[in-house]
């Protein structure tokens, strides 16, 4: 058996903090297709999304140094147990993880980076009264006040993952890129 490993939110878009946008549901569509193609000898494990676990949804964006202050390394420890122990028991002959590009939790090699001295932590609650469209409209706000910036560094969750799991292959999503993502995808495959 091989295991491919996706963050949820790529093959569910509704979990995105602020809501599905074009982009996600594009992103969905297109990796659900790829997966369908898959033959018989491929597993795929979506696992639970750390900042869902963490804070629910809808929530406000926030960077990866913003989540390390709400306790989400704990929480990212707790699904790297849960996917250990898939593995411990499955013993894949191959593994694949996917994560999302800039993603504070699930980034591979990128990354959300802000000063969380500067964050409105109350916009975390005020979020779950927003409809969608405020909710769009908000999160580009906070976005731009943080100051949040690419960094070239891993979300909480894979920074463990690539700890304990240094055999696998570790590929990065773009949504901004999402032909070029589903091309290295295939490739690994």
């Amino acid at each position: 058996m091989k295991l491919l490993i996706v963050a949820p939110c790529l093959l569910s878009p509704f979990y995105v903090y602020r809501g599905p946008k074009e982009k996600e549901y594009e992103t969905a569509k297109r990796l659900r297709e790829l997966i369908g193609k898959l033959g018989d000898d491929w597993q795929v494990f979506a696992y639970p999304c750390p900042e869902y676990a963490l804070i629910g949804w809808p929530r406000a964006p926030a960077s990866r140094e913003v989540y390390e202050r709400l306790g989400m390394r704990e929480r990212a420890k707790v699904i790297a147990d849960f996917i250990g122990r898939v593995l411990t028991e499955e013993k894949p002959e191959k593994v694949v993880f996917v994560g999302v590009k800039g993603s504070p939790t699930c980034g591979v090699f990128h990354t959300s980076s802000s000063d969380p001295e500067g964050y409105p932590y109350r916009a975390m609650q005020e979020f779950f009264y927003l409809s969608k469209e405020e909710r769009l409209e908000r999160s580009k706000g906070l976005v731009e006040e943080g100051g949040f910036k690419l960094k070239p560094l891993p979300g909480i969750l894979f920074e463990i993952l690539m700890a304990r799991f240094p055999g696998a292959v570790y590929l990065e999503f773009d949504k901004e890129d999402i032909g070029g993502s589903l091309r290295r995808l295939e490739e690994a495959l």
